[in-house]
């Protein structure tokens, strides 16, 4: 061969293979000082909310007490109440007007929520689908010893009471009000009735005008109830009652206080077993239903009674149809709850309802011991179609619901008396802070019941336990048009609620406590957000000061590309080389990172002998740059070096996490 000629054919070859490699490169979009950069709280701790995350010396908060004496007609289908609240001002500021929620009035064929498209009630349409909403028969208030009528405007699901003089700060003003409304059929989403085979089921919720909450953040907010976005309400004391016909149990938010005179002495006699047993306890059996609906219980009236203390809401189901079993919970420190459930003939089973209670109490026990104590005496799980809804002390869950899918509901809605019934964060602006939090904490008891029995649970794209959770969130984080958690709960369309409320943010603190703060400072850190904020309002911005105070790091970079934005993530191993060639003066690898999300990494290396090498790779790594050298000294070749080898984090192109010898 002609040298010359081969010498430039080599020079050719290797100058097409440079141009190809230049070509087909991968350019990273990393930005340090994007991710980085030392904006994202905008606002400085003050006397009411502290810069470390907790209430600030003078947080203040207003107060709603409420006493409730409500009807329920059930020919007619109507609930018909007087109520009187005490509000008390404890703000700063001199109000000028009150307003108040009427979230009944979202099944008025007028309501807001019917052109809202994306997370609608019901679709609009025939009448059958509406109500009226609330009907006011009167409407007072009640301020320093006179009591006049109340000058009031409704404006959707919402009423002011426009004072003639203002309610100073540290002043109580007190609002009576007759109402009645025709409660929503099936249509009713969280509020219903329905047939069941032994008579109809009431689940009675959002059944009262309720508060607005006043706050250092907003003032009044006055966000109207469109569906998605939820509740935000202050706390109080609630005395409520329940006039029903005879043979219908009433269960309920709080403590049934007059049990002598709405039940027998036999099911007393068993709830008194029932709060001595961890084992479930029949109070009212599927014979003693069948024969209830075969005589004639339902004749005459009769008033249930219920106080709970300390709470933003109650709620209660009603129905002569109901099964009921209950067991005793326990608590720390020796503190006692009882767990009860009812439930129609249909839901009966041990595949079915018949574990409700045990779903219900190991869930309490679980959360208790792990997070905070649940502060009330009784837990309800009732059986309905609102299926999967919660409130204080009780919750609605679905009447055909078995096996994984009951306890996961169930864990899920009473886990929602941690966030949002005790920690009340506002539903209707930032849904991730009750439906992400809470399922977070589904996924570990899910792990600690029965022995894992129904684990993994999980809110994935995919069923619970299939699939790879870090896998799943990448479409989410690849769509260029989706929201961020941020965004106002009502925006979010049915394609992104899920993703975005529930998943995202559970993933979030799964990666804080798995990748990045470890188990004991984040458990320490969220432990303390729940306990500086129980029964108080937190911002979002109140939860991240607190995790990076307590736990320690300034996680303002993993709030902004996980919380703030959907910013992707992509580590690989771009190359692996020996010094000078020679493995025996150690191995030279170069991680990148491609995207613009940034993560600490665990990194492992595989010799030619099997033995295995664990490296770490702190978020520091990225502060500077997008890529990184490691220099590893070596005394065999390397087979192999893999990047997340567990696969926790949600990485969009796994294929370039390893290198093969």
């Amino acid at each position: 061969m002609d040298l010359k000629k081969s010498y430039f054919t080599v020079i050719f070859f290797l100058s097409f293979l440079f141009s190809l490699s230049q070509s087909t490169k991968v350019v990273s979009v990393f930005k340090p000082q994007e991710l980085f950069a030392q904006d994202l709280f905008t606002k400085r701790g003050n006397e009411f909310r502290s810069a470390n995350g907790a209430p600030g010396p003078k947080y203040w908060q207003n107060r709603a007490d409420y006493i409730l004496k409500s009807t329920i007609d059930t020919i007619s289908n109507v609930l018909t109440a007087k109520e009187t609240i005490q509000y008390t001002n404890n703000s700063p500021d001199a109000l000028s007007s009150l307003w108040l929620q009427l979230d009944q009035d979202t099944y008025r064929e007028d309501s807001r929520s019917n052109f809202f498209t994306a997370g609608a009630l019901r679709p609009k349409g025939s009448n059958k689908e509406h109500t009226e909403g609330f009907e006011f028969k009167t409407v007072a208030i009640e301020y320093k010893g006179k009591t006049m009528k109340a000058d009031y405007i409704i404006n959707d699901t919402r009423m002011q009471i426009r004072l003639t003089e203002d309610l100073r700060s540290k002043e109580k003003m007190t609002i009576h009000i007759q109402y009645h409304y025709t409660i929503p059929g099936t249509f009713g989403g969280r509020t219903d009735y329905f047939e069941t085979k032994n008579g109809k089921i009431y689940e009675i919720a959002q059944w009262y005008p309720r508060m607005c909450v006043y706050d250092d953040r907003q003032g009044w907010d006055v966000l109207p109830f469109l569906g998605s976005g939820e509740f935000y309400c202050e706390y109080g004391d609630f005395d409520y009652s329940v006039t029903v016909p005879n043979g219908i149990i009433v269960a309920g938010s709080g403590e049934l206080l007059n049990e002598n005179e709405v039940l027998s002495a036999q099911q007393r006699e068993r709830l008194v077993s029932a709060k001595k047993s961890d084992k479930t306890v029949m109070i009212r059996t599927v014979n003693e239903v069948n024969n209830a609906a075969a005589g004639n219980s339902n004749m005459g009236m009769k008033t249930w009674h219920f106080k709970m203390f300390n709470t933003r809401d109650v709620a209660f189901g009603a129905s002569k149809a109901y099964v009921w079993d209950a067991a005793k919970v326990n608590l720390p420190g020796g503190k006692k709850s009882l767990a009860m459930s009812v439930y129609p003939i249909e839901s009966v089973g041990e595949d079915g309802w018949g574990r409700a209670t045990e779903y219900l109490k190991k869930s309490i026990e679980y959360f208790s011991e792990k997070w905070f104590v649940y502060p009330w005496p009784v837990a309800v799980n009732e059986a309905g179609i609102a299926g999967g809804m919660e409130y204080p002390g009780i919750v609605f869950d679905g009447i055909n619901d078995k096996d994984g899918e009951l306890y996961w509901v169930t864990a899920h809605e009473i886990g929602h008396n941690w966030f949002p019934m005790i920690v009340g964060s506002n539903e209707r602006r930032f849904a991730f802070m009750d439906e992400g939090f809470n399922t977070f904490i589904d996924i570990y008891a899910a792990d600690n019941f029965n022995n894992g029995e129904y684990a993994p649970k999980r809110d994935g794209e995919y069923a619970p336990g299939k699939g790879n959770p870090s896998d799943e969130i990448i479409p989410l984080l690849q769509d260029e048009g989706a929201p961020t958690m941020m965004a106002r709960a009502d925006m979010l369309t049915e394609k992104y609620r899920h993703p975005l409320v529930y998943f995202k943010p559970a993933l979030g603190l799964v990666l804080l406590r798995e990748a990045i703060l470890g188990h004991d400072r984040f458990d320490y850190a969220f432990k303390k957000y729940i306990e500086r904020w129980a029964y108080k309002h937190p911002a979002p911005d109140d939860f991240f000061r607190t995790i990076n105070n307590e736990g320690g790091e300034d996680l303002s970079w993993f709030w902004k590309e996980w919380f703030h934005n959907n910013w992707q993530f992509d580590a690989a191993v771009q190359s692996v080389s020996y010094v000078n060639n020679d493995y025996r003066n150690g191995a030279e690898i170069t991680i990148a990172n491609m995207q613009k999300m940034a993560m600490p990494l665990t990194i492992e290396v595989v010799l030619k002998d099997g033995t295995k090498q664990e490296l770490k790779l702190p978020i520091e790594t990225w502060m500077q740059s997008a890529f990184h050298t490691i220099y590893l000294p070596t005394t065999q070749p390397l087979q192999s070096v893999t990047i997340d080898p567990k696969a926790i984090l949600p990485d969009s192109n796994r294929g370039n996490n390893v290198w093969k010898e």
